[in-house]
């Protein structure tokens, strides 16, 4: 169930309930691909770190340790000890980043595996049926997720085949959400837009998808290499045709700015690697902009990464110590700079939603839209105020 509690312009401030929790919208979920964060993070730390909504990836649980053995477990919230709210993508996306292993047909997607080279044959069916097994709250429809850009008429043809495509996950996930044994009788469906860059083919196929009664919808297949503002005016150009009572989610998304600029352009839903694949090579988001942790500069700094963030690493490190064990190839290094970097992403949706809730976001946005990834200058006053509980204080 969804809820809308508040609009500024088209961004909404609403709360999503689902079988293992609530959730308050805007948020960003937290990428688990194999059922844990790269950067060895646990499911006990997503708490710890504010995250609201795992994430974990269909094609490689199925791979590795394949789903039965997942749903004999109880299902991934018990196999990976997270009690809160999960998202499972449907494998579409890995599938068909194997340009040069898979065949396509109207059945579904025969593919190698990218571990051991074996034929491995994916339809709607059989995704539906991994992330059952898997009994993740949100379970998101089999899609073809094309290049940017590519033909008119490959994206059409494509296009009609996915809306069959979630016409027949529709029909397998109520059949399997009715059976006894169903790992989550309440997992939800998500439908997919597709459409590459074109505006036309995308309002075709989201007003069609939006007769399908969906749980809620998805835009799919950008952030893939076409430039940032043809990703916003596809946004602009679809999400007038959204349902406005079901959340909708920006898939891979993005840079702390995008998800500002989503937010106001009526997004609820963002992911994206970039946080923890970024801290593991020493990029730091502070609230002053972006810092390389591995510069010389920081080998004698005792300060925190940012005065203004409250998560583990910044609680009790100095930037000298993470630059050291960066330096030295420690596990630990990774392990706190992608915390700090998704405490970071997760702080910055509780302070949109906080800017919402006060009416600011307007203001939020000219503050901080392009300013977040940008290099950090050292020698400015410090930006944005103390995090606060939900609802409390300023922004």
């Amino acid at each position: 169930m969804f809820e809308v509690l508040k609009t500024q312009g088209r961004a909404r401030r609403g709360v999503f309930t689902c079988p293992h929790g609530t959730v308050q919208t805007p948020v960003f979920m937290n990428v688990g691909t194999q059922g844990a964060i790269k950067g060895a993070v646990s499911a006990l730390d997503l708490k710890e770190i504010g995250c609201q909504v795992e994430l974990s990836n269909t094609y490689h649980l199925h791979l590795r340790p394949g789903n039965k053995v997942v749903k004999e477990m109880g299902g991934l919230h018990k196999f990976m000890g997270w009690d809160g709210p999960m998202l499972t993508d449907s494998g579409g996306f890995q599938v068909f980043s194997l340009s040069g292993l898979r065949k396509i047909r109207e059945e579904g997607v025969t593919f190698a595996s990218h571990l051991d080279g074996r034929r491995i044959f994916m339809g709607p069916e059989e995704s539906m049926q991994i992330q059952s097994d898997l009994g993740s709250d949100i379970a998101m429809a089999f899609d073809e997720c094309i290049e940017n850009p590519s033909p008119y008429d490959y994206v059409k043809n494509s296009c009609d085949r996915t809306y069959r495509w979630l016409e027949r996950c529709v029909a397998e996930h109520k059949r399997l959400n009715a059976l006894p044994d169903c790992v989550n009788p309440g997992q939800m469906l998500f439908g997919i837009n597709q459409g590459g860059t074109y505006p036309e083919i995308r309002i075709e196929h989201m007003k069609k998808i939006a007769q399908l009664g969906c749980d809620g919808f998805a835009i799919g297949g950008l952030a893939v290499g076409e430039p940032t503002q043809t990703m916003y005016d596809i946004i602009d150009a679809v999400e007038p045709h959204m349902p406005k009572d079901k959340p909708r989610y920006l898939m891979g998304v993005g840079t702390p700015s995008n998800i500002i600029e989503g937010v106001a352009r009526g997004v609820d839903f963002f992911d994206c690697v970039m946080p923890a694949r970024n801290a593991r090579h020493g990029k730091l988001y502070t609230w002053g902009g972006t810092i390389n942790i591995k510069n010389e500069k920081y080998k004698t700094d005792p300060r925190p990464i940012d005065s203004e963030c409250q998560c583990p690493a910044c609680r009790s490190f100095s930037r000298a110590y993470l630059r050291h064990l960066l330096a030295a190839g420690e596990m630990l290094a990774m392990r706190l700079a992608v915390m700090h970097n998704l405490y970071f992403y997760n702080t910055l949706m509780l302070r949109i939603r906080q800017s919402l809730d006060g009416g600011t976001f307007d203001a939020f946005q000219v503050r901080y839209s392009g300013m977040l990834e940008r290099p950090r200058q050292e020698n400015t006053a410090d930006f944005g105020e103390t995090p606060c509980k939900e609802g409390q204080g300023s922004v």
